[in-house]
């Protein structure tokens, strides 16, 4: 596909691109195919998991390693982004990690400590990486946060686990940070999107049967990492400006829907 300018004159942060799979390194790839420029950034350990340095060539990106449960880290990016380019348009928040679900802990019997952890990475540092933006004055007015969501925040998907928990603080964080935010018209939403082929959702304990069942539900059929990257280009954006502290369902319909003529004969074939 090729670019529209839709970003042109944007710059911003990515957060939680690790490798070709991802979601946010789609998202990149769109961001940049479309004008803007960006700062990649992630977690200090994925220097040894993922291939970030191919991103960044390709993009044309600088990388800077941050810690997102870390303010100190934060500060640091946020104060290198606003050296680079005066100000950012935008933030991309991809990030999650849910020590429980890898460990195979059951809900009902969570370990506290890995609990607290989760939602950390996968919601406090949300509102984490705002604050720093906004102390250190590299978020402008009328700039756009998108950060990734699951339908597992409004209802139960039992192999998710924590997960459910730590993407409803996030939508929270969502409302409750864009009602400040929009005395200074910047814009914040979370994109709810299909299960999805990537490294994180491998680590989910039968996230095959999750997209699956989501594939077999879905009028459309599971949204795709490209397809997400082309939506959260639109969102960020100045097509999408009035919108905000919404939580988006990029799900090919899989949000609306109660059941499907080809899960029904599929539960009749196995329960026949």
């Amino acid at each position: 596909m090729s670019g529209h300018g839709l970003l042109n004159g944007k710059k911003g942060v990515i957060f939680g691109a690790l490798n070709d799979s991802s979601i946010a390194w789609k998202i990149a790839e769109a961001v940049h195919r479309e004008g803007g420029e960006f700062i990649l950034s992630n977690a200090p350990v994925a220097k040894r998991l993922g291939g970030l340095d191919e991103l960044a060539d390709k993009t044309g990106a600088k990388i800077v390693w941050a810690d997102a449960t870390s303010e100190e880290d934060l500060n640091t990016l946020f104060s290198e982004a606003k050296a680079a380019y005066g100000g950012i348009d935008f933030i991309v928040h991809s990030i999650g990690m849910g020590m429980n679900v890898r460990k195979n802990r059951a809900y009902e019997d969570i370990n506290y400590e890995w609990y607290k952890k989760s939602l950390d990475i996968s919601a406090m540092s949300l509102h984490r990486a705002i604050h720093a933006a906004t102390e250190t004055g590299a978020l402008k007015d009328g700039s756009s946060i998108i950060t990734l969501s699951y339908i597992g925040a409004q209802r139960t998907f039992s192999k998710y686990s924590e997960m459910g928990d730590a993407k409803a603080l996030l939508e929270s964080i969502v409302r409750s940070y864009g009602y400040r935010l929009g005395k200074r018209g910047i814009r914040i939403n979370s994109i709810s999107q299909s299960p999805t082929m990537t490294t994180a959702g491998g680590g989910i304990t039968g996230f095959d049967g999750m997209f699956k069942f989501a594939e077999s539900v879905a009028p459309l059929g599971n949204a795709d990492a490209a397809s997400c990257a082309d939506y959260t280009v639109s969102m960020l954006s100045d097509l999408t400006r009035m919108v905000t502290m919404q939580n988006l369902f990029h799900d090919g319909g899989f949000s609306t829907m109660g059941i499907s003529d080809e899960l029904i004969e599929d539960l009749a074939k196995a329960y026949s």
